[in-house]
């Protein structure tokens, strides 16, 4: 099977949940037998030296990228108010790109073309006219569903209403692109019935985030460790910066007057100048890691307090599979069939997370329990290539 990966942004390193996701999709599908070739945007702000990472690419036949400068821009936002035209989308409507998966289609023919995310759909059009591909659209997220939680979770009224506006232009262009798909694989059976209740009536195929476990050399947390917390994430994305936000604000005072020993470490890619000036007590800002299992093998908790996202949480996944001990919200956890006290630990308000943080002082014996069963729910549901030859056997389906 011939199978075309176009990507908004070059999906390696493996430096957040979407490209965790692409990678061990493609690596799995070339290990099954699949010819994947990866078209990308190379952006502005996750700018990627490719010539150094082409060793990590040989999953891929081919791999083309072009440039995209992708930075917000102020005036642009303002004027988008007077345009129905949704700015999140627009500003990944490129002309090289376009040019560039002009001169791909042209010069090789595909099953299968996998538009990772919405934010590939204005290419559509393209590819109809020089593809007999099947168009796939590997939903990452509810895309809309972001903005709108952001919007219910801001305090401050312009800017809820900025947010809100911004969600209904985007899920009205959600929608419409519903109808010009072949196929739609929602990251999780919990975005499938969202994407279901949104009026789609095509075929849909749940397919999680799967990764390679030996990737992820299991530590299983003891009874005495030395407990520390992690957060790790991509800090330009909204839902991070409002979770880091949140959690700096209204849990972790709470959490240090009972625990005072207990140390927050952060860590993650274009950290802002705000977070790292925090006087924060018990904080320490580490900003981007060379590795990140490394970086959550070293801490025996990860904290993921996510409020508005979408879709599954790659960074979820990892520090489970490494055996950590996650404390996550139940929006975090979307996607993941784990259970508070057996897998992680679940909390939705500073207070629960506060008990959260207690149990795992004062029943230490539980831990090495939850991170044994951490590791196994990833090894029994996210295996990267069970997950893959499934979805394969779904294309196969399609093109019946």
């Amino acid at each position: 099977m011939r199978i075309l990966q176009l990507c908004k942004k070059f999906p390696y390193p493996l430096k957040d949940g979407e490209s965790i996701a692409v990678t061990y999709l493609a690596k799995a599908m070339n290990a099954l037998g699949c010819e994947v070739t990866l078209l990308a945007m190379n952006t502005t702000k996750h700018p990627v030296q490719v010539p150094k990472v082409r060793h990590e690419l040989s999953h891929y036949k081919s791999v083309y990228y072009t440039r995209l400068d992708n930075e917000v821009k102020a005036l642009h936002a303002f004027l988008n108010l007077f345009s129905s035209d949704s700015y999140n989308i627009s500003r990944f409507d490129n002309n090289a790109f376009r040019n560039k998966l002009r001169q791909v289609l042209k010069k090789q023919k595909f099953d299968i073309i996998q538009l990772e995310s919405l934010y590939l759909t204005p290419y559509i059009d393209i590819i109809r006219q020089y593809s007999k591909a099947k168009i796939v659209l590997r939903a990452h997220n509810v895309e809309h569903e972001i903005w709108e939680r952001m919007a219910e979770n801001e305090e401050v009224a312009i800017r809820r209403w900025y947010l809100d506006y911004s969600a209904r232009k985007l899920k009205k262009y959600e929608i419409d692109q519903l109808e010009t798909i072949d196929m739609l694989v929602p990251i999780s059976s919990v975005d499938h019935h969202k994407f279901l209740s949104l009026g789609f009536k095509g075929h849909s195929y749940p397919m999680p985030i799967g990764l390679e476990m030996s990737d992820f050399p299991f530590q299983r947390v003891e009874e005495d460790s030395a407990l520390s917390v992690s957060f790790i994430g991509s800090l330009d994305w909204m839902p991070n910066l409002e979770a880091l936000n949140w959690f700096l604000d209204q849990v972790w005072p709470m959490v240090i007057a009972t625990f005072p020993r207990l140390k927050l470490f952060v860590a993650g890619r274009n950290c802002p100048d705000w977070i790292r000036n925090l006087q924060v007590e018990n904080l320490e800002v580490v900003g981007e890691v060379e590795s990140s299992t490394r970086f959550l093998s070293e801490h025996p908790i990860s904290v993921v307090p996510i409020l508005s996202g979408s879709g599954m949480r790659a960074k979820i996944l990892e520090a489970m599979a490494l055996g950590r001990v996650v404390v996550t919200s139940t929006v975090g956890l979307e996607g993941i069939p784990a259970k508070d006290k057996e897998h992680v630990l679940i909390a939705d308000t500073p207070e629960a997370f506060l008990r959260s943080f207690t149990f795992c002082h004062r029943h230490k014996r539980h831990l090495p329990s939850i991170s044994d069963k951490a590791r196994g729910l990833t090894e029994e549901y996210f295996d990267h290539i069970e997950i893959a030859r499934q979805l394969i056997a779904a294309y196969e389906g399609t093109m019946v």
